[in-house]
């Protein structure tokens, strides 16, 4: 997470689950804001700058899909991540096409629902930096245009899919890179295959970061890796 607290519109009108999931989210670092039903969410989106939405589809007032596509109309880059309790798969069709970022169906649990809220902010600020050509890995130099690993006087030409990896990496640093949207990033599909081969170049990054012991990738069981460096600065 960055140093300015990122700003949640959760909008359930379950009035327990609300404040239990609003209280969850403060104390993990968001700030969150919980309104009742569509109608209210909207008023609260339409005057207040969020970077994030979790809208209950089975609200009073306003539905989360018809309140999603208002959101959508003000603003259409905002994520949006619905909750209901229903799994049939024409409304996960239909709240992909409105422009979902993610789906969580009842019962699930909040540690569940904050990896998916922090694996989608790691994408938006991916996007927001992906202007960045030159990374600064501890003593190593990352030009990720050319391609090129650089330390000392020892310049390594990186494949395409190593450059790929280690750029998601670094937008990363010290922060988990989750494993099935490097795969889907990389390899569009985070199948068996796909998934060994990401393995292989992972333990390629690895070797070319030898050469500074304060670098190194770790895996984080059952989520992802984690490239530790000394800095984050780019």
């Amino acid at each position: 997470m960055t140093d300015e607290k990122v700003k949640i519109l959760l909008c359930e009108d379950d009035e327990n689950l609300g404040m239990l999931l609003r209280e969850y989210l403060q104390t993990k670092g968001y700030d969150c804001d919980l309104q009742p039903d569509g109608e209210a969410g909207y008023r609260a989106f339409a005057k207040t700058k969020y970077d994030l939405c979790i809208l209950d589809v089975m609200m009073p007032k306003k539905d989360g899909f018809t309140l999603a596509a208002d959101i959508r109309s003000i603003n259409t880059e905002v994520p949006i991540v619905f909750l209901t309790a229903k799994s049939m798969k024409e409304d996960i069709l239909q709240g992909f096409k409105i422009g979902a970022d993610d789906y969580l169906s009842k019962p699930f649990s909040m540690e569940e629902l904050l990896y998916r809220i922090e694996s989608i902010m790691r994408r938006v600020r991916g996007k927001r930096t992906k202007d960045i050509i030159i990374y600064h890995i501890g003593d190593f130099v990352f030009d990720s245009q050319k391609q090129l690993l650089t330390i000392g006087d020892k310049v390594t030409k990186l494949t395409t899919k190593e450059s790929e990896l280690l750029t998601l990496l670094a937008i990363n640093a010290n922060n988990i890179l989750e494993r099935n949207f490097a795969l889907k990033t990389i390899w569009v599909d985070d199948n068996y295959f796909n998934a060994r081969s990401m393995d292989v170049y992972i333990t390629k990054l690895r070797k070319l970061l030898k050469d500074d012991p304060n670098v190194g990738i770790i895996n984080i069981h059952g989520k992802g890796y984690k490239l530790i460096m000394p800095n984050t600065e780019v």
